[in-house]
């Protein structure tokens, strides 16, 4: 049976499901996995990084370390807040060892919110997407990835707070100061539902796939 079909096949099963068969032997499944939360994993990256190329790079660090750490998945969160969290964690150590090269000159350079925009975005909404896009990533990292989290893949205050190892009342607090600071940098002309920001479309997933099963594969 082609692999596509196969993945549409065992669709309806959960994660544990399918981890069970990769963990079994059935690797090639972990596809099924990644087209599942790639959105996902791709928002709570890019929040941290504020980079394309290197948002794309850590999730492939982040899914080649859950698939050789998918047997220490003892189900006690979901498994999308245990893969969030790896990616997180993935996003962080790159920041870090981006900082410890660059110079004091080129770290303030940094905070400048970038001008380039994925030749991917629809055209309808262009201009509000690229405001909000640079709006989100001006923020300040602790707001900007609670935000993402929040309001941008709407996960629920307790699953955000899991993810990134903080209180629920720390979640609340800075979702309110993230919108506030928004508000400000759009100057009211762009409403922040956020929901069509930051998106995942299918070339980026392809692209984070093959990546990732070839690497697994070899």
């Amino acid at each position: 049976m082609p692999l596509s079909a196969r993945l549409k096949e065992h669709e309806p099963w959960t994660d544990e499901q399918v981890i069970a068969r990769v963990l079994a032997g059935d690797t090639q499944l972990f596809e099924l996995i990644m087209r599942r939360h790639n959105e996902r994993l791709y928002r709570a990256v890019r929040s941290i990084l504020r980079d394309e190329a290197e948002a794309e790079d850590a999730m492939q660090g982040a899914y080649l370390h859950a698939y050789a750490h998918l047997g220490d998945f003892e189900g006690r969160s979901a498994f999308s807040t245990w893969l969030t969290r790896i990616g997180i964690h993935e996003a962080l150590a790159r920041r870090r060892r981006s900082l410890r090269t660059v110079s004091e000159n080129e770290e303030e350079e940094s905070d400048v919110p970038a001008e380039t925009r994925s030749p991917e975005a629809g055209a309808s909404d262009v201009e509000n997407r690229r405001l909000l896009t640079r709006a989100i990533d001006a923020l300040p990292e602790h707001f900007r990835t609670v935000f993402v989290l929040r309001q941008v893949q709407e996960l629920s205050i307790e699953e955000t707070a899991r993810c990134l190892e903080i209180e629920p009342a720390t979640v609340k607090t800075r979702l309110y100061r993230a919108r506030a600071m928004l508000r400000r940098l759009l100057l009211a002309e762009v409403e922040p539902s956020g929901r069509g920001a930051l998106p995942f479309e299918a070339p980026r997933c392809d692209r984070v796939v093959a990546a990732v099963l070839s690497q697994i594969r070899s």
